[in-house]
């Protein structure tokens, strides 16, 4: 192990002196993705509130035709202005956000106490007009059942009796439950640093070393190529570690800044959080480094391995597409799949749900067993002879 420790001190000081890796590993991946998803967050949130404190801006045409109408959308909250000509061009053009037309025979088939017909003009393809078509339907629903209820009373009926039905909401969703979807890529971010943090330092080590022809010297030693790996890998665990470290700190920095109390949320991402989530990504961390160590083992190139090992990132969307695409209900056996056991530890711990013993333990020996197999297949890679060979 000495001589591990020495491969892993000069692994260390070589990659420090980097300042391109430096940045990469240590400052741009964990601290850039928590700030930018904070500003996008509040920014998304800040422009949502302010849509539903100011009035609801709608172009009505044949205004004159339902002033009943008209002056119950003002008392509701509706900006009220005279709409284009042709209402549909002007929202394809983007000139008005909402419109609604009042066609001619409104007021002939409301006074035969049919159903009046209105056309609601919007583009849902806008990211903005799904908010605001919301609240112009709500507004048009609430007008609607109270002239219904009023009709009904006229005619001597009970309202009730034409909603039989009523359903009392009981949501079981917390705020810390509601609080974690602010926070839904979080573990996906997480696993993407493990393997970003150490990345380079994997390429470098070892085809980095090839290209420049300096891995026949050090083989050349009487040090044992198990200890070079060693020592590398352990270089390698230490600089994705301290990303995920730094990324993790980032997050619970961009927590206390997160608007979630204007939502109804709460965000916990205390000692209890990081009980069970730093437990689960320890393993993770070795996991990923032996493995970028074993593919970077067989490229000659530092293009190349780059090349490999930016492939080797789409593994972590794996897990997010199968908890995002495919719900399911979650079973103990999945917290025994890498990758997938850490998506949902995190997602729990945000959650606020109690994880338990047993999947916690789960996730740690499944990973930390898949990590000695990409060990052992690294160490096979670096005792054959062709890894030697820099041509």
């Amino acid at each position: 192990m000495r001589s591990a420790f020495v491969v892993f001190r000069k692994e260390l000081r070589e990659s420090l002196r980097d300042r391109r890796a430096l940045m990469n590993t240590l400052l741009v991946g964990p601290l850039l993705g928590p700030l930018l998803f904070l500003v996008m967050i509040r920014v998304v949130v800040s422009t949502e509130l302010n849509k539903a404190e100011k009035p609801l801006p709608v172009a009505i045409q044949g205004a004159e035709r339902a002033p009943n109408l008209v002056a119950a959308l003002k008392a509701a909250g509706a900006a009220v202005s005279v709409a284009p000509a042709d209402p549909a061009q002007a929202v394809r053009d983007e000139d008005i956000e909402l419109a609604l037309v009042i066609p001619s025979n409104y007021a002939e088939e409301w006074q035969a106490g049919r159903a009046a017909t209105v056309y609601a003009y919007y583009d849902s393809s806008r990211k903005e007009a799904g908010s605001q078509i919301g609240r112009l339907k709500g507004m048009l629903e609430v007008y609607s059942r109270q002239v219904g209820a009023m009709r009904l009373m006229v005619r001597g009926i009970a309202p009730m009796v034409a909603n039989p039905l009523l359903v009392a909401d009981r949501d079981q969703a917390t705020p810390s439950s509601k609080g974690a979807m602010l926070f839904a890529m979080l573990p996906y971010m997480l696993i993407l640093t493990t393997f970003i943090g150490g990345m380079f330092l994997a390429i470098d080590a070892t085809a980095g070393e090839r290209e420049r022809q300096s891995l026949e010297p050090l083989f050349a030693t009487p040090v044992r190529r198990t200890s070079f790996l060693a020592g590398k890998v352990m270089a390698t665990t230490a600089f994705a570690g301290t990303s995920v470290a730094m990324s993790l700190v980032a997050f619970l920095i961009v927590g206390r800044f997160m608007p979630a109390a204007d939502l109804g949320m709460s965000i916990d991402l205390g000692s209890r959080f990081l009980g069970l989530v730093i437990p689960v990504m320890l393993p993770l961390v070795l996991m990923v480094s032996s493995l970028q160590t074993f593919v970077a083992a067989f490229a000659k190139t530092f293009r190349e391995a780059q090349t490999q090992l930016g492939l080797l990132q789409i593994v972590p969307v794996v897990p997010v597409l199968l908890v995002t695409v495919l719900p399911f209900k979650t079973a103990l056996w999945m917290y025994a799949i890498p990758l997938v056991g850490q998506q949902l530890v995190i997602t729990r711990a945000l959650r606020g749900d109690t994880v338990g013993l047993v999947p916690e333990l789960l996730v740690i020996v499944s990973t930390l067993v898949l990590a000695a197999l990409t060990y052992v297949a690294a160490r096979r890679a670096y005792t054959s002879e062709r890894l030697a060979l820099s041509g």
